[in-house]
């Protein structure tokens, strides 16, 4: 049980960091376009709506893909009060308490909340509301729903460990 419990956690971890590790790509598309659009803007006079909006979508998939990777590799703000000097368990416990109490209902919530609002624009394929603007909106959307998805399965993940450490931890009768 124990096993395959660590099992199901190392591979929500290489599903979390192969997606985080993909979208870090769009950190370099936003700075090489920002760029484009300044020279654009301020060398040639020119403005676009649709890089503009590139740079908004590439950033939206940075921070929503990237989130469940993150949380894994704890670089979220954490409240180190109950975490910096704890013994594991206390940590473990923390972690399980945030997961379970915190984490996954907030993205249950997001997801519960997100899915028609999702469904509509996908009814519609929603566009930009610009004339020259991205025709993409509905896969912008989308991503709230990845995020939320992404997020929960790294809380499973965070919780699946925490309840082995102190399991672990837990004295043998």
């Amino acid at each position: 049980m124990a096993s395959r419990l660590a099992a199901i956690a190392a591979g929500i971890d290489r599903l979390t960091a192969a997606v985080g590790r993909a979208v870090s790509w769009c950190l370099l598309g936003m700075v090489i376009v920002q760029v484009v659009v300044v020279l654009m803007r301020y060398v040639l006079g020119l403005g676009s709506i649709w890089l503009s909006e590139t740079i908004l979508y590439a950033h939206a998939t940075l921070f929503m893909g990237a989130a469940a990777w993150t949380l894994q590799r704890g670089g979220h703000v954490r409240v180190d009060i109950f975490h910096a000097g704890a013994s594991p368990r206390t940590r473990a416990l923390v972690d399980l308490a945030g997961a379970l109490l915190l984490l996954l209902p907030f993205v249950g919530v997001l997801a519960w909340f997100a899915l028609p609002y999702v469904a509509r624009s996908w009814a519609i394929l929603e566009r930009s509301p610009e004339a020259s603007g991205l025709p993409l909106v509905f896969l912008l959307k989308t991503l709230i729903l990845l995020f939320a998805l992404l997020l929960g399965l790294q809380g499973i993940a965070q919780a699946a460990r925490a309840w082995l450490t102190l399991i672990s931890a837990a004295p043998r009768p």
